[in-house]
């Protein structure tokens, strides 16, 4: 039995779609139970409106809840009672094998950080996100943990990514590019021209070279390699563009009678298309390097993406992914 913590006060929608994402990932997968971390009366109030088997969904009690304008440090270091802090302390003391939150971004990276703690030899931890592409999906690695990095974080990066790759998606040999302005090795900023030559040289990893944003979208690489300024540009984007196309789409499709008898035509096949673009089908961005996983979903996360996230821990625990990573950094550091 895979045991998930799932803060159920933290996002826009909690506690319902936390708590209804939570049943709906124990109804699915059996071997399952969710710890969900958070103020009992009302996560209890929730729990009564549906029905589960009860050994698979066990309430903790957190009293506090981090607020997302809250400074990070602070709320970690004194809100000792919120569900961010005893979800993450749970996984730190082998309670539980993975913690999923949709609250604060910062609160949940330096708790996953100082909380849980990084394997020995990661530099600093990326958040990786998998985004929906033409061939499938790819991994955005590093989103939003590492603004300033380093060459040699981008490089445990591209590592950590295709070990995700390979053994949680099945991708086998996955491709890692690093996101640039051409696909010249020459071109690009000073942190990519240093990071280039270094993931040439690594062994252990299918380096393909560079990637221009707007091959991203066709899927030109498995793994995608950049610091969180630039990822976290691309992951907004990416959101902001697919959001307003479908809305044109649904808008053009309402525009005439005419319009409105093709959309009914093709209102099977487009719904098809669109949900391969539906990011929350992929579950949330998974705190890599860690010594326990924590995932986060967005804050806007409903029950879909929060029930998904919680399945995608079960892949990562069984393909025993921390173990693959300190063996990678081992392997590395010998050669």
């Amino acid at each position: 039995m895979i045991r998930v913590a799932v803060d159920a006060m933290g996002g826009d929608y909690a506690p319902d779609q936390m708590v209804a994402g939570a049943v709906e990932a124990v109804n699915k997968k059996p071997g399952i139970q969710v710890l969900l971390v958070g103020q009992e009366e009302k996560v209890n109030a929730e729990l009564s409106k549906h029905t589960y088997k009860k050994d698979q969904i066990q309430v903790v009690n957190a009293t506090e809840v981090i607020a997302t304008e809250e400074p990070p440090v602070n709320a970690i270091r004194k809100k000792k009672d919120s569900s961010i802090v005893v979800g993450m302390n749970l996984v730190k003391k082998g309670e539980a094998d993975a913690f999923v939150s949709a609250g604060s971004s910062g609160a949940i990276l330096v708790g996953g950080q100082v909380i849980v703690g990084r394997i020995k030899g990661v530099e600093r931890p990326p958040l990786a996100p998998l985004i929906p592409t033409e061939k499938g999906v790819s991994l955005l690695i590093d989103c939003g943990a590492n603004v300033d990095a380093r060459s040699s974080h981008l490089v445990q990066f591209a590592r950590m990514g295709s070990i995700y790759m390979e053994h949680v998606v099945g991708i086998k040999n996955p491709r890692v590019a690093i996101v640039n302005i051409g696909a010249e090795e020459e071109k690009g900023n000073a942190l990519v021209k240093e990071t280039f030559p270094l993931l040439k040289e690594c062994q252990d990893i299918n380096f393909i070279g560079s990637i221009e944003a707007r091959e991203i979208p066709h899927g030109g690489a498995d793994v995608i390699v950049c610091e969180a300024f630039v990822g976290n540009v691309i992951l907004k984007l990416y959101e902001g563009v697919g959001a307003t196309l479908i809305s044109m789409v649904k808008k053009g499709m309402m525009a005439s009678l005419r319009s409105k008898i093709g959309a009914l035509l093709v209102k099977p096949a487009l719904k098809t298309t669109l949900k391969a673009f539906d990011a929350s089908q992929y579950g949330g961005a998974p705190l890599l390097g860690l010594n326990g996983l924590v995932v986060k979903t967005h804050g806007n996360s409903k029950h879909t993406e929060v029930c998904n996230s919680i399945i995608q821990c079960v892949t990562f625990k069984e393909q025993e992914i921390n173990d693959k990573i300190r063996q990678s950094l081992t392997i590395s550091k010998e050669a």
